[in-house]
């Protein structure tokens, strides 16, 4: 049966997966510069006859593997970029790289990709269809690789797509989905308030950029709970204030930051024009000028539901009982939603936590580390779901 020859081969690459996510999480790379990560990645598919696009969107690598039988095109993508931060594990595999270390989960995805694409060889002869291993730079940093990859042609010719996430919240050997939205659209702000310094003594003869910044901050809090639905989610956090230097000095300026978290376009929308408006408003009301520089960064993350329920279906089939559950939409966010704008598509988690191990940590935590029984999890669930797909579709 080709199924469980697949499986067994996944099984069987166990070792070699835990090898490959160690090698890159030993040797981490910032997005925009991933330079060798990129290169043994197509090197390994090429070693496996798989064809090779090197570059996609400037750094990224699709590899794809032609089943015997014509039929349907399923995309798995895998992110590959690291953080900017300094690794605390006391491991053999720990970070090489001063500074950068892989504390989400990239270094994983990486590696089930490449098991998948290996296990897929050993049955494509009696395979329908075709499947494209979709390596992805720069998913930490604004644009992100997804929107340049689709535009240099990533998805041509595919016809659903998978993806998965390690997740440190959810124990080792469970999966959490969503058939709709599971991650949010992610948008930044920059104020800058102008106004007068002047002496602490005499602030009639100033016009205080401090206490415009904090009466802004106060009225900005008050946009999600007075100008959204209460029916639809969004979040409105104010990350950073800056101003002054000293106890009694005015400052004349202020700078304030902050993150916009939605799900529905038009609140996006509607959000985005009322932080402008209020900063021009609290700012005019005390004679100050204001700034606003809004930044929308990654749309909102929504599965298709017949996608997802091929997720659902082969994790039920493969995980414990009840190891397997629909979850809350998150609002962090993920520059896979643009594919998911482009084709239908599902996002799932795959648990990596291990208390008794001490994997416990949150992605972007400097000691940040998985379970690395969640490759074969990952990487058998995203098997069985295409191998489903492409079977009931030719």
């Amino acid at each position: 049966m080709m199924e469980q020859k697949l499986l067994d081969a996944i099984t069987a690459l166990y070792d070699e997966m835990v090898d490959l996510r160690r090698h890159f999480h030993m040797y981490p790379e910032l997005s925009f510069k991933e330079v060798n990560t990129p290169k043994t990645i197509a090197a390994y598919h090429r070693d496996l006859g798989l064809e090779v696009r090197e570059g996609v969107g400037t750094r990224g690598v699709v590899a794809t593997l032609r089943g015997k039988y014509p039929g349907k095109t399923v995309a798995i993508r895998a992110d590959f970029d690291a953080l900017p931060i300094t690794e605390e594990n006391d491991v053999p595999y720990a970070s090489t790289v001063d500074g950068v270390m892989h504390a989400c989960g990239h270094d994983a995805h990486t590696a089930i990709a490449l098991g998948m694409a290996k296990a897929f060889v050993s049955v494509k002869d009696d395979l329908h269809g075709n499947v494209v291993f979709i390596h992805q730079h720069a998913e930490e940093e604004d644009p992100g690789g997804a929107k340049a990859m689709i535009e240099d042609g990533a998805l041509e010719g595919v016809d659903i797509i998978f993806a998965t996430h390690m997740e440190n919240y959810l124990p080792v050997h469970h999966v959490s989905h969503s058939p709709d939205y599971i991650l949010a659209a992610s948008d930044d702000f920059f104020i800058t308030i102008k106004g007068e310094g002047g002496h602490g003594a005499f602030p009639q003869d100033a016009t205080d950029a401090v206490q415009i910044g904090a009466q802004l901050v106060a009225n900005l809090h008050q946009l999600v709970s007075r100008k959204v639905d209460p029916l639809k989610s969004a979040v409105l956090t104010v990350g950073a204030f800056k101003a002054g230097e000293k106890a009694n000095v005015i400052p004349g300026q202020a700078t304030i930051e902050g993150t916009v978290r939605t799900f529905d376009d038009d609140v996006r929308a509607a959000l985005a024009d009322w932080v402008k408006k209020v900063a021009e408003h609290t700012a005019a009301m005390y004679g100050a000028e204001v700034e606003v520089d809004y930044q929308f960064g990654y749309p909102a993350t929504k599965n298709d539901p017949d996608v997802n329920a091929l997720i659902v279906k082969a994790a039920t089939a493969l995980l414990p009982e009840g190891h397997v559950k629909a979850m809350a939409p998150n609002m962090g966010a993920e520059d896979f939603s643009y594919f998911t704008r482009q084709i239908p598509g599902a996002y799932f988690f795959t648990g990596s936590a291990n208390e008794a191990k001490g994997f416990t940590y949150p992605y972007h935590h400097p000691k940040f580390d998985i379970d690395e029984q969640a490759l074969l999890n990952g990487a058998k669930v995203m098997a069985k779901a295409t191998l489903d797909y492409l079977t009931e579709a030719h």
